[in-house]
């Protein structure tokens, strides 16, 4: 009784319009995902800005409304928890991206995306990395890799993204396995148009900053590929 009251107080209103209608349920590639993702064979997905008042119970009720769950996993912290959740099958996570990304759970909205493995990423932690800002809004880690990846070096691109929000936080960081090409791209991008907005390329230093970005501890998270003040984290455990 007490869980159900619960699921009651996180979910008001309960219905959901696409869980009442045949939603499409190819989620659009978003967010930090690795580049080049391939979601074709993916079942679980990442769970991330997940209230402190949901309990691993509350949390499987609620993805289990997409499909049958093989596996939940609530990793909590003080402002906000994250999590995963495994599915059966890949439709059903699919389905739990495309109808509950987004969704308020005692009024604070969940971001899902699909989980992978950090081995999914190139470990980029010797390379050569440049901080990018200005970043458009809606400028996400394909978008921004696609833009870099006319140098043949370029091995990886991240948004940085607010927690609280899921918003972008207007700067990210792309990294090269030639300092060459880094260059290249700090001297052929700067100033540049990508989206509605002129960005403006640097070397991500840990002594640089800006009047509006602290460059110092997310250049030290992107280099290190922590998960500290990088955004959401879509990393599987």
């Amino acid at each position: 009784m007490q869980q159900q009251r619960l699921r009651q107080q996180a979910m008001y209103p309960l219905s959901h319009p696409a869980l009442l209608a045949a939603p499409q349920i190819e989620p659009i590639m978003s967010g930090n995902l690795p580049p080049g993702f391939d979601s074709s064979t993916c079942r679980s997905v990442y769970v991330g800005n997940i209230h402190p008042q949901v309990t691993d119970p509350l949390l499987q009720e609620i993805f289990s409304s997409t499909g049958a769950i093989e596996g939940c996993k609530l990793i909590r912290k003080e402002k906000s928890s994250y999590g995963f959740v495994d599915y059966f099958d890949r439709r059903s996570a699919a389905l739990s991206i495309v109808t509950l990304n987004g969704r308020h759970l005692f009024g604070q909205p969940i971001k899902v995306n699909w989980a992978y493995a950090s081995s999914q990423r190139e470990d980029t932690s010797g390379h050569f990395n440049v901080f990018v800002g200005d970043l458009s809004p809606d400028v996400t880690d394909a978008t921004l890799y696609a833009c870099f990846s006319v140098y043949p070096t370029c091995s990886d691109a991240r948004v940085m993204w607010d927690q609280k929000t899921g918003r972008s936080r207007g700067f990210g960081f792309v990294s090269f396995r030639s300092q060459q090409d880094a260059q290249s791209a700090i001297n052929d991008l700067n100033g540049k148009w990508l989206g509605s907005r002129q960005i403006r390329c640097n070397w991500a230093t840990k002594g640089a900053s800006s009047n509006d970005e602290k460059q110092s501890s997310d250049a030290k998270s992107v280099v290190e590929l922590t998960n500290g003040t990088s955004g959401e984290l879509v990393y599987k455990q």
